[in-house]
């Protein structure tokens, strides 16, 4: 006789929390990402490109012809203008994110993603985190450039990591502008240029280049409430690059710019994150 006895029941890996899964998965597919970036070092390369033009003509251009606080000296205006390029840098880059999720969908990649068992919106997230790490490596190098042009800052190193936290910040939240504008579109080249039309406008109209009081009344009016004007403004507070007689305008976002500024970003942040997540959902090459 011989006993028989019942296989040994095979116990499956515990589920994992709905938070835990979709912060393994969106650091999995910005790996991914980051890998990809590596191996198209051109990609880095033409993003440096264009922000060290901007600062190297707009310096030696512009510098001194351009009032700031009453002053026309080069050296003014150079630290007066390096956080709007700063700023510009970091919310250009929603061009390429839309590109590059574009890209996904005309590939057919983001329906093999939504076959597979992974949380909703773990796909952009982690394409949006990969971007903000070659945002912030953009950031880093445009930097040095300045430095090396003649721009300084003049407070404490925690307020100037602050202001480029807040830049970082509000690239981060562009690109998931980008990130819905790549869901909505059929080619990665109208991406690119759905990703940059509007940002012209959006960066110029602002006090990034010139003191907004130079502007038209209705001009003036839409560029102190220009949630980029309050990253511009609160990183030129936090790097100490304000001229001393400038006049802050009367608007509550640049009499509180910091605040503002992450008032902005968390706000665009919240909602084109779930609209792009729900375009996700229903969107096909």
């Amino acid at each position: 006789m011989t006993a028989v006895t019942d296989a040994p029941q095979l116990k499956g890996p515990r589920p994992r929390g709905g938070i835990a899964q979709s912060i393994s998965d969106s650091l999995v597919v910005a790996q991914r990402n980051l890998i990809r970036m590596t191996r198209i070092p051109e990609m880095i390369i033409f993003g440096l490109i264009q922000p060290i033009m901007f600062v190297v003509l707009f310096s030696y251009v512009f510098g001194g012809s351009i009032s700031v606080g009453g002053s026309t000296s080069p050296a003014a205006y150079r630290e007066f203008l390096m956080a709007g390029i700063f700023a510009q840098t970091v919310t250009f880059a929603t061009a390429g994110a839309g590109a590059g999720i574009a890209d996904d969908m005309h590939k057919g990649l983001i329906d093999r993603f939504r076959s597979l068992p992974m949380a909703r919106g773990a796909v952009l997230t982690g394409r949006t985190l990969a971007d903000l790490v070659q945002t912030a490596l953009t950031v880093v190098v445009l930097a040095i450039v300045a430095l090396l042009v003649g721009w300084r800052t003049h407070e404490n190193i925690g307020k100037v990591l602050g202001g480029f936290a807040l830049l970082l910040l509000l690239g981060y939240a562009f690109s998931w502008i980008g990130a819905l504008i790549g869901l909505s579109v059929r080619t990665p080249e109208a991406a690119t240029s759905g990703g940059l039309i509007w940002l012209f406008p959006l960066t110029f109209i602002s006090n990034a280049f010139v003191p907004s009081e130079n502007m038209p009344t209705f001009l003036r009016h839409i560029a102190e409430w220009n949630p980029f004007s309050a990253t511009v403004q609160a990183a030129r507070e936090l790097f100490g690059n304000l001229p001393p007689n400038y006049p802050v305008p009367d608007a509550w976002p640049m009499q509180h710019p910091v605040w503002a500024s992450i008032i902005w970003s968390v706000l665009i942040i919240v909602v084109f994150r779930t609209l792009a997540v729900r375009k996700y959902r229903s969107a096909t090459a």
